[in-house]
C-alpha cells in the first residue's frame, strides 16, 4: 500500500502525542484510535496503518530479546541488563530465552539490530568465507 504525505505526516503527528517524552503511553494511544474511529477523517485507513507500523516499531526498539545456550543466573540477567540500559537506554527491557542451537555465546536483538557473538554464527561466516 503506497501511503501520501498526508496519511504519513498525520500518522506521525498522532504518534508524537501519544508519546509523551519519547515514550509510548497506553492510554493515549487508545484515545488516538477512539478519535481516528469517531472523526474518520480522510485517509484514515492509511493513517491507522502508519501508526500501527510507528507503535509497533516503538514497541520493538525497546524489548531486547537475549538467547543464550544455558540459562543465566539472576546476577548475570542484571548485568546483561545493565549493559542494555548503557547502550540504549533506560527504556529497554530484555526478555531470556534459551536457544540450543547458538552452540555456545549469546544473541541479542533490539529493534532490528542483532547482537550475535556465538559459536555456530562464527563457523557459519568462516565455512562462508572458505568456500569462496
Amino acid at each position: 500500500m503506497k501511503l501520501s504525505k498526508e496519511a504519513r505526516k498525520g500518522a506521525r503527528l498522532l504518534f508524537n502525542a501519544a508519546c509523551p517524552n519519547g515514550k509510548l503511553d497506553e492510554a493515549k494511544i487508545r484515545q488516538v484510535l477512539v478519535n481516528i474511529q469517531e472523526r474518520r477523517p480522510p485517509q484514515s485507513g492509511q493513517i491507522l496503518h502508519e501508526f500501527h507500523r510507528l507503535v509497533r516499531l516503538s514497541i520493538e526498539r525497546s524489548t531486547a530479546t537475549v538467547e543464550t545456550v544455558v540459562p543465566l543466573s539472576q546476577a548475570q540477567q542484571s548485568e546483561v541488563q545493565s549493559a542494555l540500559h548503557q547502550r540504549f537506554g533506560s527504556g529497554v527491557n530484555a526478555a531470556f530465552s534459551l536457544n540450543p542451537d547458538l552452540i555456545a555465546g549469546t544473541r541479542v536483538r533490539v529493534g532490528s539490530d542483532i547482537y550475535d557473538s556465538n559459536v555456530r554464527e562464527r563457523l557459519a561466516r568462516l565455512r562462508h568465507g572458505l568456500s569462496h
